[in-house]
């Protein structure tokens, strides 16, 4: 007859569930805006880690490189522009100056030629006064000249000015639209590829679209990658609703990943989600409620995506008798377990505290090390006879 020894000690109820590792925090890569359409010539694995600031993703720049030639080509050219017209005005003004200075000389001899009226004739005293007044106005339209000159000037550097500014904003903004065509990290994790749309087989539902790769073309604001935290990773679960009143935020929980089958991580219910919501991958589907669980631990092989099996504790006994479901019959109106004694098997009236899948508590006539059967003695007498 197969039997089993009745146990003492701590009896633990679980709710079973399946779960996945996700990331709570993630960035998306994209492509740049105002490039049109853009080759990928250097692009990182799904998969691969990286550290902030590392190269994930480079696009071909060579076009904005020659736009950027030229537009520095532009600039160095505005630049001259403003140089040379520094250097005639310059040049100009010292004209003016030495021009201003003959003006003002020639009033003074003029000058000094008048005031010999007296002494000359009627004729060549008003001579005199008529040149005068000549050098007193070649001095005002040459004064009036200096200032159309600088005027003059002023608005050439303005214009030059303007013309350099507008070929250094060019500038400055295709080395921006280069520096966009390079993706860096911006935190430590692990790239994930995402699907290109653009190669997608098919159409609607069903249709494949494989994941980015070296030499694909993006258009602008693709999402070419993204970069979840490895530090917010938790584990997402589903539980029905028929257990969803067994556990509540707080509960241990102990999770097993199948991608590491040497180690159990520990960790605590965290969030259960206050609607249930249709689970389509079984049919008909069920209501489930979502669940998201936080680690206790880390462990630096943990991955976005990796399943694990979750068991939350939901009740905890300690000082209990336990014995497994089949050794439990019933009676009538009463539960017995059948006690391996001198004489055979015989039956014993106990009720049941707990139960789970695996094992059930049990009160009554039993002690530690007593030895129950697996199998219904009394019907397999029956048999017998």
């Amino acid at each position: 007859m197969p039997n089993e020894e009745v146990k003492f000690g701590e009896f633990l109820d679980y709710v079973q569930m399946r779960g996945e590792m996700k990331a709570l925090k993630s960035i998306v890569m994209t492509a740049p805006a105002r490039a049109g359409d853009l080759q990928i010539i250097k692009l990182l694995k799904s998969g691969t880690l990286v550290r902030k600031g590392d190269i994930v993703v480079q696009f071909d720049t060579s076009n904005l490189q020659g736009t950027l030639n030229e537009r520095k080509s532009a600039l160095r050219q505005a630049e001259a522009e403003i140089e040379r017209t520094k250097a005639q005005a310059k040049l100009q003004e010292e004209q003016n100056v030495t021009l201003v200075m003959q003006r003002k000389y020639d009033v003074e001899r003029a000058s000094l030629e008048a005031s010999k009226q007296e002494i000359l004739s009627k004729i060549d005293g008003e001579k005199n006064k008529l040149l005068l007044s000549n050098a007193e106005q070649l001095v005002v339209e040459t004064d009036q000249k200096v200032i159309s000159d600088r005027d003059g000037f002023a608005a050439d550097a303005a214009a030059g000015q303007h013309k350099r500014n507008a070929e250094r904003y060019e500038v400055t903004e295709t080395e921006h639209r280069i520096s966009e065509m390079t993706l860096r990290a911006p935190l430590d994790g692990m790239v994930t590829l995402l699907p290109n749309f653009r190669n997608r087989s098919g159409f609607g539902f069903g249709s494949n679209a494989p994941e980015f790769k070296e030499g694909d073309k993006a258009y602008p604001h693709a999402a070419i990658a993204e970069l979840p935290d490895l530090s917010t990773l938790k584990v997402t679960a589903r539980i029905d609703e028929t257990d969803r009143g067994r556990i509540k935020v707080g509960n241990p929980v102990k999770v097993n990943v199948d991608a590491l089958p040497d180690r159990e991580l520990e960790g605590k219910v965290d969030e259960i989600s206050t609607l249930a919501r249709n689970d389509f991958s079984t049919w008909p589907p069920p209501k489930n409620f979502d669940v998201i669980i936080t680690l206790n631990q880390r462990d630096p092989r943990l991955r976005p995506g990796m399943s694990a099996n979750v068991r939350v504790l939901v009740e905890q006994v300690p000082d209990s008798l336990m014995i497994k479901p089949e050794a439990l019959f019933q009676r009538e109106r009463h539960y017995v377990v059948f006690v391996l004694g001198q004489a055979g098997y015989s039956p014993r009236v106990v009720q049941v505290l707990r139960r789970t899948k695996g094992q059930m508590v049990i009160s009554g006539n039993l002690k530690k090390g007593d030895r129950v059967a697996l199998k219904d003695p009394e019907a397999m007498e029956e048999k017998r006879k």
